[in-house]
């Protein structure tokens, strides 16, 4: 895809996204990433060789290899919102190996997805393409419904089948985040123990943190501080939603947060709002990268294109998109995963 689709999409937003210039939080205190991170960043840090070199190996693959991006496919939805859900508008993808061969062909750093779908074909892809074994889900068969976050299995479990990488959520703010907190931080640290790199699902998660009919789950004070934490467990990589608005601490009346946060250090702009989460991220020193949300059909292209040029300018370092790429026909699904990788390398989308 070529810049000028690139501005295409963005429509009449182009200028306001591709022209905007971040004075919150200055690009020169940021750290940017690149095709030397490991190398900058990860390797004064306490991870070991083998985690530094798995870490590499994600960094290092698909089209985007050596960019310091990255794109990673996530399939965990089949427990999180049921197959039935998630893959009857495409059920090639009930076979787990569609799911790994959409990461593949698709270009893709890596594919994370479950316990079950990755040792299924582990021994076919680990070589082909890094593997990240989803750890722990929020099982939806329960009646009713409760959110809460369980492991699946175990990390030499991973480890065996050749995982590069284990990915786990926390629901931050949710009555089981502090047992979930404690589990993921054991994990993760024997995770590495191992080699095995770390990506966290940050999310937020309470019903409280609706107000006046406004939900703040994508708030960038509150997701900003989930990735906060998040970084303090040693992820190494951040997943977190967008965030479309701001206010989350002010507008519940709990915690503690400074104006500053909202006179200063940010502005409605979503690249500014994105920024702030990056800034979380010990200042770009783990890669942030943002999800693809639903797929809503006509659109998905557009909104995926908008979300991977905000990551961009903002300082993130990537997208990991599942339901717009695998509820459409796999050349399709390969065709967005394409586009989204094609801002990424995209020379003239720079930070903001």
């Amino acid at each position: 895809m070529s810049f000028s689709t690139i501005q295409s999409l963005l429509g009449d937003k182009a200028d306001y996204f591709l022209n905007h210039e971040c004075k919150t939080i200055p690009t020169s205190t940021i750290h940017p990433t690149g095709n030397d991170v490991i190398d900058r960043i990860f390797s004064h840090s306490d991870r070991n060789i083998p985690t530094l070199r798995n870490l590499q190996s994600i960094y290092a693959h698909g089209r985007l290899g050596n960019t310091g991006y990255m794109s990673i496919l996530p399939v965990d939805q089949g427990i999180e919102h049921s197959a039935g859900a998630s893959f009857a508008p495409n059920p090639i993808y009930f076979d787990p190996e569609n799911i790994v061969r959409l990461a593949h062909e698709g270009g893709c750093n890596a594919v994370a997805t479950t316990y079950g779908v990755l040792g299924m074909v582990a021994r076919k892809y680990a070589h082909k393409i890094p593997l990240v074994v989803k750890i722990n889900h929020n099982e939806f068969l329960t009646y009713p419904n409760k959110f809460d976050q369980i492991m699946f299995g175990t990390i030499k479990e991973a480890w065996n089948m050749g995982a590069a990488a284990v990915g786990a959520t926390i629901y931050f703010g949710s009555e089981e985040s502090s047992r979930q907190i404690v589990e993921v931080a054991k994990a993760f640290e024997y995770a590495h123990e191992l080699g095995m790199a770390t990506i966290l699902w940050c999310y937020i998660r309470n019903n409280g943190f609706k107000k006046d009919g406004i939900d703040y789950h994508t708030a960038t004070d509150l997701t900003g501080q989930a990735n906060h934490l998040g970084v303090t467990i040693q992820a190494d990589i951040i997943k977190q939603k967008l965030p479309t608005l701001n206010g989350g601490y002010t507008a519940i009346n709990f915690g503690k947060t400074s104006p500053k946060v909202y006179s200063e250090l940010t502005t409605d702009h979503p690249i500014d709002l994105c920024r702030y989460q990056v800034a979380n991220c010990y200042m770009g020193r783990i890669g942030l990268i943002n999800s693809g949300g639903e797929s809503k059909g006509a659109t998905d292209l557009q909104e995926a294109v908008t979300t991977a040029v905000i990551n961009k300018r903002a300082g993130g370092v990537g997208l990991i998109s599942g339901r717009k790429a695998f509820q459409k026909p796999m050349n399709e699904g390969i065709a967005l995963l394409n586009a989204i990788q094609d801002v990424y390398l995209a020379k003239e989308i720079t930070l903001a």
